[in-house]
């Protein structure tokens, strides 16, 4: 992701999202060196798939080792082939659309809507109503000539894509829907929890994740089959597990019991996380409402964000500094920030793809700025931010540069 920074040589005095241990993950770990069980074969493996399946309302759970493995597999399992076109986020981390092309597919950039900067459900179907059209039972691009195949809406920050009017337009043009949740476990869309509604759905257990297992990622989904078929292809796609046979290319992307370990015992107490990321977002919000040139993260009334990772809008205009110039401020105070990603219709990995009127994307990225929003951030560390914050927008501007 986009770099995070403090002032040159100094480690940040808030650092802007760290790991939260706190529970039973000494307690796990002991238990896999006593049991000598630190492969990927493991009782912990095995329940961090049920507990993950469980809390999210899932059928079945497939641990990855991160969570763009997760992707990868899980496009495989939807049925996506090469030279294929995937409906893909803009604004995000470049991660999905790297497991697009790595199935030989092209990804369509779809832009964020200006309110919870989420995919932008009416360009998405605007795009499919206008730019593609039905051939021979097919959706297919006009401007390319190549089939589309799946959706991909991915849940920035903690808050869910509108996956309502997703999955419709999916089923009305046989669609498959791959969601990427990485960063909205936790989160709910009309009283459900997200990793709940696409056809299959991805999860990230990075160490700057919710929950973590260092690294790690995991995919859910309700059918049996493409559960077995994701299982298979992460455990090199083995078909005798005694005489060792393959019948065709798999990947060893199997987590380790160790890492499952961390990711139970950071399971465990996933709401009480999510409740500190909540409160975390409503003191920032408080604290910034009435600061001009500052726009504090929305939340849609279908929706409950899970608050990942706390970001504000910093209109140069008004507050008297731009989004970077406020993340140096910051640094020098020793205040860890960074800003959004590179929206992907900008990125050169990624020339040559097509994009679909991402206007609204570049916007948000260009004023985005992510603050400290540690589930373990200390109100003393909270009051830093908001401080420096608020310090920025009062000084005079030959004193911000």
């Amino acid at each position: 992701m986009s770099s995070e920074r403090a002032a040159p040589g100094k480690e940040p005095e808030v650092p802007l999202c760290v790991p939260e241990i706190r529970g039973k993950e000494w307690e796990y770990l002991k238990e896999c060196l006593d049991t000598n069980s630190v492969s990927s074969v493991g009782s912990f493996v095995d329940r961090f798939e049920r507990m993950l399946a469980g809390y999210v309302g899932a059928e079945h759970a497939v641990a990855t080792v991160n969570g763009t493995a997760a992707l990868h597999i899980a496009l495989l399992v939807a049925g996506v082939e090469p030279d294929d076109e995937v409906l893909v986020s803009d604004l995000t981390f470049i991660a999905p659309a790297n497991a697009i092309r790595y199935v030989g597919a092209w990804p369509v950039f779809i832009d964020a809507e200006p309110d919870y900067w989420q995919l932008d459900v009416d360009k998405l179907a605007g795009f499919i109503a206008n730019g593609c059209r039905s051939e021979n039972g097919r959706l297919v691009n006009k401007a390319t000539g190549r089939r589309v195949t799946a959706i991909l809406p991915v849940h920035i920050l903690g808050h869910p894509c509108d996956m309502d009017p997703i999955l419709d337009i999916a089923r009305r043009h046989g669609l498959m829907v791959v969601e990427d949740a990485s960063e909205s476990l936790g989160a709910e869309y009309r009283g459900r929890k997200v990793g709940s509604q696409g056809d299959v759905v991805c999860f990230s257990f990075n160490g700057n994740k919710l929950v973590t297992c260092g690294a790690g990622g995991m995919i859910v989904t309700g059918s049996e089959r493409l559960a077995q078929r994701a299982r298979h292809l992460t455990t090199q796609a083995k078909d005798d597990p005694v005489e060792y046979t393959h019948s065709e290319i798999g990947y060893n992307y199997r987590l380790s019991n160790v890492q499952a370990a961390v990711g139970c015992a950071q399971l465990e107490d996933v709401d009480e996380r999510v409740a500190a990321k909540r409160r975390i977002a409503d003191v920032y919000r408080d604290a910034f409402s009435a600061i001009d040139g500052i726009t504090v993260m929305s939340e849609a009334a279908w929706a409950s964000s899970a608050r990942w990772m706390y970001t504000i809008l910093v209109n140069e205009r008004d507050y008297g500094l731009s989004s970077r110039g406020l993340l140096e401020w910051l640094g020098r105070k020793g205040i860890q920030a960074r800003p959004l990603w590179q929206p992907l219709h900008l990125s050169e990995a990624h020339r040559g793809a097509y994009a679909h009127e991402c206007s609204i994307s570049t916007r948000i990225q260009g004023e985005a700025l992510s603050l400290p929003s540690s589930v373990g951030l200390s109100p003393s560390g909270q009051s830093l931010v908001i401080q420096g914050v608020t310090e920025a927008a009062l000084r005079p501007a030959a004193a911000r540069g």
